[in-house]
């Protein structure tokens, strides 16, 4: 079974940092492309960061380049979202995904 679990929101204030996990299992993590998005509230889901499980590329959202880094631990099966000056409108709820099911998501707060 494809499985993603996000982890590591929190509340903070503005300018803090978080740093969010995911863990994936159930499928072969190099034959994969393992996005971010976030919801928040009021507003549709949207795409933050993804990287390619194969060659390590990766992609941001213009809103959130030069504040957040994606990484992964390929032995671990593990991504990570780095997020620093984080400012109130990344609120939401974060999900780490690769095309599949939703699972549960993690969410952030970022007080002014």
């Amino acid at each position: 079974e494809v499985q993603l679990q996000a982890s590591g929101g929190g509340s903070v204030q503005a300018g803090g940092s978080l740093r969010l996990s995911c863990v994936a299992s159930g499928f072969n993590f190099e034959q994969y492309i393992i996005g971010w998005f976030r919801q928040a509230p009021g507003k549709e889901r949207e795409g933050v960061s993804c990287m390619d499980g194969y060659d390590g590329k990766t992609v941001y959202a213009d809103s959130v380049k030069g504040r957040f880094t994606i990484s992964s631990d390929h032995a671990k099966k593990m991504v990570y979202l780095q997020m620093i000056n984080l400012k109130p409108d990344d609120t939401a709820v974060y999900y780490c995904n690769n095309g599949g099911s939703w699972g549960q998501g993690t969410l952030v707060t970022v007080s002014s």
